[in-house]
């Protein structure tokens, strides 16, 4: 969220204030239009040595240009006024976006930021083939291969008596819980979220 309010905020301003705006915004949103695809996106990957590391499941989508663009119409929507009076007090772009975009943008950005926990949260693919070993993996590419791939030998600290136990429990008391493992720490985040959807704050801000 940090790299993308940082992307956000110069490529929403007006072509006079950031030379070669267009060209920026265009450099980010033809990587939506246009994808190398799955085989190049993990080549890459490998020869930056980030497989089997934490580092590849956070540094390629560490930008999403959807939430960037998402973002800036947000920003453009905000009244100029607002910037303007700011900096006519002395505030730079850092104040300015700490200080009054930010406060406003708290709907956009509270969407966002259930959009990112939400997307990291059902991403058990990459750590699936980004990492080498299941010690690494995370916890929805854990349970992933447990459901889907019934793959016990995960359970290498268990016993054999636990193996046993784990042996008769039933698929449908298996994904039960992975079910419930998976939708509990979105529903704990969602309460703090959920009142920034029904209305922006930005509205009657400015008037005359």
């Amino acid at each position: 969220m940090l790299l993308t309010v940082l992307a956000a905020y110069p490529l929403s301003k007006e072509k006079g204030e950031l030379m070669g705006r267009n060209a920026f915004s265009w450099y980010f949103f033809i990587t939506i239009i246009f994808s190398g695809g799955l085989i190049p996106w993990y080549m890459t990957i490998k020869q930056t040595g980030l497989i089997d590391s934490l580092w590849a499941l956070v540094l390629p989508g560490a930008l999403p240009v959807f939430n960037v663009i998402i973002l800036l119409n947000f920003f453009r929507q905000l009244p100029k006024e607002i910037s303007e009076s700011a900096w006519m007090d002395g505030a730079g772009h850092w104040t300015i976006l700490w200080k009054v975009y930010l406060p406003l943008s708290t709907p956009a950005i509270a969407t966002l930021v259930l959009f990112t926990c939400v997307g990291h949260w059902n991403s058990w693919f990459d750590g699936l083939i980004l990492m080498s070993s299941p010690e690494h993996y995370p916890l929805q590419t854990y349970l992933q291969t447990i459901i889907v791939n019934r793959d016990m030998s995960l359970f290498t600290t268990a016993s054999q008596e636990e193996l046993k136990q784990l042996s008769q429990i039933s698929d449908r008391t298996l994904k039960s819980a992975q079910i419930f493992i998976a939708a509990a720490p979105i529903l704990v985040v969602y309460p703090f979220l959920q009142r920034y959807f029904m209305k922006g704050i930005v509205l009657g801000s400015v008037k005359g």
